[in-house]
């Protein structure tokens, strides 16, 4: 049975997620600092406005959660699944999450960043430049 809201599930997921998102972010930015990369700076470089991006929408999502008096409290896994307890207002439901899919999720959200971070940097598209060529 249910007790939150759609709303309530998309900030605590988007939150729980988005969190994964960026301990995989600051690993990987610690592993091309300490790997075999001869040029490290734009692969850094894009992770970090990646977490910085990933870290302002979390605080966005965290002020939502304090406000509805909301938290995400992992409880347990194991080899095929995590669960966790999403409690807001007196309410509580707890969501078991089959981790290849917690892991697909991830990734779409480092995709998602990723392609925000790039669009961001391009400049704006001059048509000219292309009728040139």
């Amino acid at each position: 049975m249910r007790y939150l809201t759609d709303q309530e599930l998309n900030v605590g997921s988007r939150f729980l997620f988005l969190s994964m998102a960026i301990v995989v972010i600051q690993q990987d930015i610690e592993n091309i600092q300490n790997g075999n990369f001869k040029i490290k700076e734009p692969y850094t470089g894009l992770l970090k406005k990646m977490g910085l991006e990933a870290t302002n929408e979390r605080r966005q999502l965290q002020k939502t959660m304090k406000n509805s008096k909301m938290k995400v409290v992992k409880l347990n896994k194991n080899d095929s699944f995590s669960s966790f307890m999403f409690y807001c207002n007196g309410r509580e439901e707890k969501r078991n999450y089959f981790n290849p899919a917690i892991r697909k999720k991830v990734e779409t959200i480092i995709e998602e960043l990723m392609v925000n971070s790039v669009k961001r940097d391009l400049p704006p598209l001059q048509s000219d430049f292309y009728s040139n060529t």
